[in-house]
Parts: C-alpha cells; structure tokens; sequence
C-alpha cells in the first residue's frame, strides 16, 4: 500500500484479540494511510519502548570509563547539558508526535515540514544509524555474558573484543541476539510489547538497587565526587577534556523518539506517544544521573587506573559481593537484550515507512505487512540481516567497529536537525505545526524550545564528530580512523544522494508539505 492508496477507518484486529479504534484508524487515514499494522501497545509499553531504546543500565554502565577517562569526576556535569539539550528536542518531537503519529517518525516529520528530499535524508540517517546501533548493542553481549557464565565463551578462551577468539565470540553472541529479537518482532507488537515491558521493569529495578548500592558504599560525598578534574587541568584549560567527555552522555541521551516509531501500533497515539517520549528521557536522565554520582561516590580510589579502563564494572566488583555483581550483570544482559529488541524494531517501522511510500527499492515487498500478525515482517528480516553484516566488520576490525558506532550516533544527531530546524523554521515564519486537533502544544515557549534544540544540537552533533584522536584512533596509527567520522558521514550523503536520485520520481510519492504543515496562525 502506497500513500495514494484510498484510506480506509477499518478497524484491524491485532493478535493480541483487541481492535484499532475508529478514532486510531481514522486519525491514520487523515495522513494518507490505511490501518495495517496491529495496535497492541499501551501506555507503558510505549514508554518502555523509548527507555529500553536509552537502556542507561546499558549505556552508563559501558560508557562510564570513557567520560571519566576523557574527562575525570567532573565529567559528570555533561549530564545535565547534554540533557537540557535533548529535553528541548525531545519536546518538539512530542508535540510533534501528538499530531503526525505515523510510523517511521523522523522521516514522516522531516518530509511534511521541508519537503521529500530532506525527509528522504532523514529518513535515511535515521536508519543507518539504527541499524549499526543495533550491532553495536548486540556485541555488548559479549562483555557481560561470559562473565555470568564462562560457558557463553563458545570460542576460545580469551574474552576481550579485541581479540581473534573474542571478536568472533561477540559476533556469535551478538548474531543470536539479534535473530532472537527478530522473531520476537515478527510474532506481533502485542508480545514484542510485554517482552519490551518485562525487560525495561527489570532494568528500572536494577538501576534502583545498583544506585541504593553504591550509595550504601560511598566512600566521600557527593561534592568530593565531582569537583575534581582528574588531572585534566583547571579553568579554561579542562575544555578540551570536558568537552570530549560529553560524548558519554551524547551517546546515551539519544533514542528516546523510539515510541513514536511505533505510533501506528500504539493505541491512542496522539495522547500517548507524547507522553512516552518525555517520560522516557525524563526517567533516564534521573537514573543515568544518579548511576553516575553512585559510581564517582563509591569507587575506591577516583585516582585508580582501572576506573578509566573498566569503570562501573570494577567499582561493582571492589564494592559489593560476587553473587550481587553477577546479579547485577544478569540484569544488565537483559537490559541489553531489551534494548536490541528495540531498536531493531524502530529501524525495521523507519524502513516500512520509506518503503510504504515507495522512497527504497524494492518498495513493495518491503512494506508488505503480515495479515496475521500485523507487523512488517520483511523490513524486521532485512534490518538484522544488515545489523549481523555490521557484526562482522568486528572480526580482527575492533577499531573500525569502535569507529562506526561513534558514528552512527553523528549521523542520528543529523537526522535530528533535520526535523528541529525545519520546525523552527516554520514557528518564526508563523505557521501552525498543527495537523487535527492539537494534543501536545509547546505554545508560546516553543520558539524558545526549538532555537535551544537547534542551537545545542547542532554544537553537540559538531563535537561528536570532532576528529579526536582518543575517540576515533586510540592507538594512533590510522589517519583514515582519526577523521573517520566525517569520511563517514560523507560516504553516507554520497551514497544516500545516489539511491534518492534512483526513488525520487517512483509512483507513489508522499503526500505534499503543504497539505499538512497547516495555515498561518490567526492573530
């Protein structure tokens, strides 16, 4: 089905044995689409759906050592700045959520406010950058699982990705991860859903107990924990290593736009997917904050080396008994499982979405749905069949692979701006973002809101990208990984602007801008 199809308000039967409101489907239909996909997801599943893809048990728990071994306690600040800037873009999508709610969210909002070819972009951005994401979680597997169990080591004896047997073990790990949550996927969005719910209460009740934890066992306060720069210098002269440290939490705080992916599966969207999206970033931000100062609290020395190369998890095993630390890391596999399961199921709706309205080859197979299950099962196989082929740039790759991860958070950051700057542009010429009856309304602070979102997103995707050495070639050996993140990005505009000229002129073009961006507002 193709944008130019009649809409319908059928109800759909989902196989969960509920039904698609008139409401829901009607609401679908305004934007041009029948109701295809099964709703089968509530309140908390939607916003399990953008914690899970945030995963700070994950996140925080992987990324630690890099902020505080680029940075030292101090780090932690980037926290809360990083958040102020992605709470402001986290606002405009849900305000835009509760009044474009369609699948493939980035790419539908981007394409009705600045036209097909941005929206093509975005669309494209976002789905690269999912799908390595969702290697990148899946290979995470190895650093947790064969510490539960040794027996999760299938080849070789020697754990660390960046060897033979331990890359090969990842990619083992990480493949099956993914083909698991592949079926889950296709089963139905009701299943995928109280999967996604298990996962993400389990995770929360870990992010409880490992903060109670380390707070139980700080060893200075809170101000001792984090006025101190680790020998990074002092005033003007710990820039440098501050700013490189923000990259911990810009690599974490992003993502949370993931219930709006599932919009066509969500009943009554428009009031919940905006709720799902604020309350997702607002609960990590919290909990990721808290895990941080724990760590920084309860950690032995703040000067001992393996902080900066293990981080949490040598705090975890100096502090707390090994039954409590294997526990903990059972829950932290779980998270991480949780995690894959969601952002493989956003890249497969973006994937659909573009399909739907014929922007990717091979369009109608594609977006072809189910008519059992109600989900888009040919996208969910195609997104980990290339997430499993990201898998095996790891093999004897370990710093190609480190490379494209960081990247892949660059170019998720692009395809932000490329519906931030669009909104923004439409509030100072002063036209409605509104399409039906407005849920989510920014109203007169949205102007503020949005030059925030645009203004900090765009310094914050610069730094990302910025060619550090210690992020991109630690070793320093490869000029070719030291600017790998704008070799990158380049490659995918070159590549994404070849593949747009093969779709831009397909049958079945999207529904014009204007028919749905709206009038000017009355005065």
């Amino acid at each position: 089905m193709t944008a130019l199809e009649p809409p319908t308000t059928a109800a759909a039967r989902d196989d969960g044995g509920q039904y698609s409101s008139a409401a829901d489907a009607e609401a679908l239909s305004q934007l041009g689409y029948t109701q295809e996909l099964h709703r089968g997801i509530g309140g908390y599943a939607a916003f399990a759906s953008g914690f899970s893809f945030v995963s700070i048990l994950t996140t925080v728990f992987a990324l630690f050592a890099l902020g505080f071994g680029l940075g030292g306690p101090s780090f932690f600040f980037t926290w809360p700045i990083v958040f102020v800037c992605q709470f402001c873009v986290c606002l405009v999508f849900a305000e835009l959520s509760g009044k474009f709610p369609v699948a493939g969210a980035i790419y539908q909002w981007s394409r009705r406010l600045a036209g097909d070819g941005v929206g093509w972009f975005a669309g494209w951005f976002m789905l690269i950058g999912y799908i390595v994401s969702v290697s990148a979680l899946a290979i995470a597997m190895q650093s947790v699982l064969p510490s539960i169990w040794s027996g999760f080591q299938l080849v070789g004896s020697d754990t660390a990705l960046a060897s033979v047997s331990g890359a090969t073990n990842a990619i083992i790990l990480g493949s099956i991860t993914i083909a698991l949550c592949t079926v889950i996927s296709a089963v139905g969005v009701s299943f995928m859903g109280r999967i996604t719910i298990i996962g993400v209460t389990i995770e929360i009740i870990g992010v409880v107990l490992l903060v109670v934890l380390m707070f139980v066992h700080s060893e200075r306060t809170p101000a001792q924990a984090v006025l101190d720069t680790g020998g990074h210098g002092t005033g003007l002269g710990y820039l440098p290593g501050f700013l490189a440290s923000m990259l911990m939490a810009a690599y974490v705080m992003y993502g949370f736009d993931s219930a709006a992916e599932l919009s066509e599966e969500t009943r009554d969207p428009r009031r919940t997917a905006p709720k799902a999206i604020v309350n997702a970033l607002l609960v990590s931000f919290i909990g990721g904050g808290l895990m941080i100062l724990g760590a920084l609290m309860a950690a032995p020395s703040l000067g001992a080396p393996e902080l900066s190369a293990d981080g949490i998890a040598w705090v975890i095993t100096s502090q707390l008994d090994t039954w409590m630390g294997k526990t903990l890391l059972t829950i932290v596999a779980i998270a991480i499982f949780s995690a894959t399961l969601a952002i493989q199921a956003s890249a497969s709706r973006v994937m659909f979405s573009m399909a739907r309205d014929n922007r990717l080859p091979f369009g109608s197979f594609l977006a072809k749905v189910n008519s059992r299950t109600g989900t888009p099962v040919n996208t969910g196989i195609v997104v980990s069949a290339l997430a499993i082929a990201v898998l095996l740039v790891n093999l004897g790759q370990a710093g190609v692979f480190a490379a494209i991860t960081s990247v892949s958070v660059v170019i998720v950051y692009i395809a932000y701006l490329m519906v931030t700057i669009p909104a923004l542009i439409h509030r100072l010429r002063g036209t409605s973002l509104s399409f039906g009856r407005p849920v989510f309304d920014l109203g007169r602070w949205g102007i503020l809101v949005n030059v925030i979102a645009v203004v900090m997103g765009t310094l914050l995707m610069i730094n990302i990208a910025w060619p550090r050495a210690e992020v991109y070639d630690p070793d320093g050996t490869s000029w070719f990984l030291h600017y790998f993140a704008i070799i990158f990005v380049a490659l995918t505009l070159v590549v994404g602007a070849a593949a747009y000229l093969r779709v831009r002129n397909l049958p079945g073009a999207p529904v014009p801008t204007d028919a749905l961006v709206g009038a000017k507002r009355s005065r």
